[in-house]
């Protein structure tokens, strides 16, 4: 018998939800708002939770994660009277086990239900036959770089090909190495091409080698790098670079593993596992035409995204001490503390670069120190500085970079885009605060559908 907790506001719908799972043979409990409904959920020790989206005190989906964070980490099926398609997007990415409309059939919220509580009885049951998932140089324990290693833990046990999507600067390819680590070809190649820096005319004989003689300059035979990862790994950076001209003829070598080097009258065989990684949307680029998406299908059997750094903001402490602690040792100098003004400096920035600008940041801070024992703010970059102090009067104000050309010139002029997009922020935060997260006051007072003001949060990175 499982512990299912229900809640929702609306006590006539609490009640079926109750019956339907009593019927089921389950122990529900109800709740009346998203605050009772995580006091229960840590206290409770529930298996799965069946959580409405518009609640007197929140919206479910923004309380989500917090759900699956407690202690039992239970399943989650959003369950809303007003369904949409960014609503369900939203909730899948943020770790939903389904997202059903109350006008569902009983027999229907009983088959979601059964099969969540199947899935968590098989997780369960295989827990203990887990391996000890090598994460070298992975930093991070935040729920969600959690649910990213579980990600990479099961595309580690397969052979399967993987697309590794992500800003830059979030480790696309330090997990690409965990892979492969993690992976029956560990000790074989891990062969790396950086599709972006290679000019079009290079990429088919870098990828499938050349004969001598295949073209001028090519004075000798040169094996490719999908050969040379026979055996192991092949790891394409920025995939999305991919010229189409070779996309098609790489098309057939994912499918077969076969290739024809340039010139050659022969084909070849190399038994690789493919790794892509794009900072793209690659299925944006498809629609666009600039990219196939027979090869966009073949990449992604199975994905991961990796979360910027401003989404997981619990883990930048982990970071910095471990990445100081690595730059202390590296330079022979002592170890560094750091005031704790220093760290609300770096948790108020909004690291467009990622870890990649953290780390380059620390660097900055670390010689600026020299051979003072603690790291204040005055050691940082004058951009992350600036921020935190504006923050800290209350006001958030435009991209700092853009603010610093804006001074430097009278005649400066942003993109229109870049306007429109800063514009679109500030409006959207404005809205949202005015009307205290009820997305119906805000689609009333803005004019919009909710499925497009779902959208335009998405797109800037918010929520109600």
């Amino acid at each position: 018998m499982a512990k299912i907790l229900i809640v929702d506001d609306d006590p006539v719908i609490s009640e079926i939800l109750a019956h339907v799972v009593l019927e089921m043979g389950h122990e529900p409990a109800c709740r009346l708002t998203l605050c009772e409904g995580l006091q229960e959920a840590h206290s409770g020790g529930y298996d799965l939770v069946l959580l409405d989206v518009y609640l007197p005190d929140g919206n479910g989906l923004d309380a989500l994660p917090r759900f699956i964070e407690t202690r039992t980490a239970p399943e989650v099926i959003i369950v809303t009277g007003m369904g949409n398609e960014d609503g369900a997007e939203l909730a899948v990415r943020s770790g939903a086990w389904d997202y059903i409309e109350k006008v569902s059939t009983a027999q229907n919220m009983s088959l979601s239900i059964l099969r969540a509580l199947q899935y968590r009885e098989a997780k369960r049951a295989h827990a203990s036959t887990r391996f000890v998932l090598d994460r070298t140089g992975i930093i991070g324990s935040s729920p969600r770089m959690g649910a990213v290693l579980d990600l990479l833990a099961k595309a580690a046990v397969t052979d399967a090909n993987v697309l590794i999507t992500g800003e830059t600067g979030t480790g696309k390819e330090l997990f690409a190495e965990a892979i492969h680590r993690n992976s029956s070809r560990d000790g074989k190649p891990f062969v790396v091409l950086d599709c972006s820096v290679l000019p079009d005319t290079l990429v088919e004989s870098t990828l499938f080698g050349h004969e001598k003689g295949s073209y001028t300059g090519a004075d000798r035979t040169k094996e490719g790098l999908i050969k040379q990862a026979d055996g192991g790994t092949l790891f394409l950076d920025e995939v999305g670079e991919l010229p189409s001209s070779i996309q098609r003829a790489f098309l057939r070598v994912l499918e077969q593993r076969r290739f024809r080097p340039v010139g050659s009258r022969k084909e070849d065989t190399s038994d690789f596992r493919l790794v892509a990684a794009s900072n793209r949307d690659l299925q944006q680029m498809v629609r666009d035409g600039l990219f196939r998406e027979d090869v966009l299908f073949r990449l992604k059997a199975f994905s991961i995204e990796l979360p910027p750094l401003r989404e997981r903001p619990s883990d930048i402490r982990e970071l910095v001490i471990n990445y100081i602690d690595r730059l202390c040792h590296r330079y022979g100098t002592g170890s560094k503390g750091f005031s704790s003004d220093f760290m609300e400096a770096l948790h108020a920035y909004h690291w467009p670069g990622n870890v990649r600008e953290l780390f380059h940041a620390m660097e900055r801070a670390l010689a600026a120190s020299g051979m003072e024992p603690i790291l204040f703010p005055k050691h940082l970059p004058d951009d992350i500085r600036i921020c935190w102090v504006k923050k800290s009067l209350g006001g958030k104000g435009p991209d700092i970079h853009t603010s610093a050309e804006r001074d430097a010139s009278q005649d400066f002029l942003p993109c229109l885009k870049d306007f429109r997009k800063e514009m679109d922020q500030q409006y959207l935060t404005r809205l949202v605060s005015l009307c205290r997260g009820n997305i119906v006051e805000a689609c009333r007072k803005s004019g919009l559908s909710k499925s497009r003001l779902y959208e335009l949060l998405k797109l800037h990175n918010m929520s109600v």
